[in-house]
């Protein structure tokens, strides 16, 4: 047995789990279907091998402050979970501390909430140094936000050793303190991981290839669509966040141009805001970049929410700009639907410029072709056409203009190469930057 079927075996063992999803009605701009809302919940249950015993969705217009859902649904439940021996109950809400304690006196099992069991799923999957900083990161702000029903014995105080808590000290002020430490100490070893991260940004503008990244909605193929064009093995399975360390591979584009191509994590609606400031670290690489591909799982009945849900999310981050300005729709997974579906999103798909889309299937690799001329298309757009006159003498540089750019004319004389050269803003930026190094 594998160490992971062993954690799987272990969380089916640790209780059985019942799905709470209460749909709470806002009007008409409601985005997401409650139905397809307590699937993904199940998929989010499911990402980390929890028994399901049972789900349930039901309409509720007011939160209540000491429950969440109505006093009314706490008591239908109390007959249904004690006698399917529900261990866990996951509502799939944020729920305040308080509402987590009255629930879970009232059910006589452990409740967890939304943000709670998406950081179980993050603290699993994390596996470079940087994610699993950020995923305590997240945990530790979380946890310290609940420390009030973690302990009812605040009469008791800590005595006198002065490292530990001067005297009068409660355990929860000691609690709060040692969380406090433990933060400020991750903080500091993210903002190194940023400053790394900052150095290397550098040194690809130093040999510079322009970055494209992969953003999108958790499950809608980006990672399926990366290992095509990079022929990885980065893990892509059907699961919600398979995906959560960026990885970034280089890439050749049909015209002989180099790209690198970044995957990153998966959004989801409702993102924990605490996730959003904890991964922002995690998608500096789509500030950077040079092009986003929002990849979409067309065949999903809430694909058009899913899409709010990401620009949502780009504009909490910043980037809703860069993304309108620089952004290709990928439609992944066309071979989901039928043919005149597919063929009416490539009629629409033609019309298409802000931001241009592209129908594809990243499993059998339709449409890929197509993506990557555009991807090209897109960075030549970019580019401008410049006269070079550099000595023959300096073959580096020359050698450097033939790789990075498209060398339209070339004469040369006794001393000089005169060349005509289609490059990027930034490329010129950067070979400007040679000649000033001498």
């Amino acid at each position: 047995m594998t160490d992971q079927d062993l954690r799987a075996s272990e969380k089916k063992s640790s209780g059985a789990v019942f799905i709470i999803c209460p749909y709470i009605v806002r009007g008409p701009h409601r985005v997401m279907d409650p139905k397809a809302r307590l699937e993904e919940a199940k998929g989010l249950a499911e990402a980390i091998q929890l028994d399901i015993k049972g789900a349930e969705f039901f309409k509720q217009h007011v939160i209540r402050p000491a429950t969440y859902i109505s006093k009314g649904h706490v008591e239908d439940f109390i007959g249904l979970i004690k006698e399917a021996q529900i261990n866990v109950v996951f509502i799939d809400a944020p729920i305040s501390p308080v509402q987590q304690r009255n629930l879970e006196k009232a059910w006589n099992c452990k409740v967890i909430d939304r943000t709670s069991l998406i950081l179980e799923i993050f603290g699993e999957r994390a596996r470079t140094a940087e994610g699993r900083l950020q995923v305590e990161l997240a945990a530790l702000t979380y946890q310290r936000s609940r420390l009030v029903r973690s302990w009812t014995h605040l009469e008791r105080q800590r005595g006198g050793l002065g490292f530990i808590g001067g005297p009068g000290e409660t355990q929860l002020e000691l609690d709060r303190r040692l969380i406090d430490e433990r933060l400020g100490r991750i903080k500091n070893e993210l903002e190194d991981v940023k400053r790394t991260r900052a150095l290397h940004r550098k040194a690809r503008k130093r040999v510079p290839y322009p970055i494209v990244a992969l953003v999108g909605y958790t499950n809608a193929g980006k990672s399926t669509l990366f290992n095509r064009l990079t022929h990885a093995n980065v893990m892509a399975e059907h699961m919600l966040f398979a995906t959560l360390d960026p990885t970034m591979r280089r890439v050749e584009l049909p015209s002989g141009r180099e790209i690198i191509l970044s995957d990153t994590v998966g959004f989801i609606s409702d993102l924990p805001t605490l996730l959003i400031a904890a991964f922002r670290a995690t998608l500096e690489e789509v500030v950077e970049a040079d092009l986003i591909l929002h990849v979409r799982d067309i065949s999903h009945p809430e694909s058009h929410a899913q899409s709010q849900d990401v620009f949502e999310v780009l504009k909490d981050l910043g980037l809703a700009a860069i993304y309108e300005g620089h952004g290709i729709e990928v439609l992944n997974k066309c071979d989901l639907l039928e043919d005149d579906e597919v063929t009416r999103l490539r009629a629409q798909s033609v019309r298409m410029t802000h931001p241009a889309q592209c129908v594809i299937s990243a499993l059998d690799g339709e449409g890929v072709e197509t993506l990557l001329t555009k991807i090209d298309q897109f960075l030549a757009s970019k580019e401008k056409t410049y006269d070079f006159q550099i000595s023959l003498t300096e073959g580096k540089k020359i050698a450097w203009v033939y790789a990075h750019g498209q060398v339209l004319s070339r004469a040369d004389d006794e001393v000089y190469a005169h060349l005509k050269v289609k490059l990027s803003s930034e490329n010129k930026e950067r070979f400007d930057q040679m000649l000033g190094d001498g």
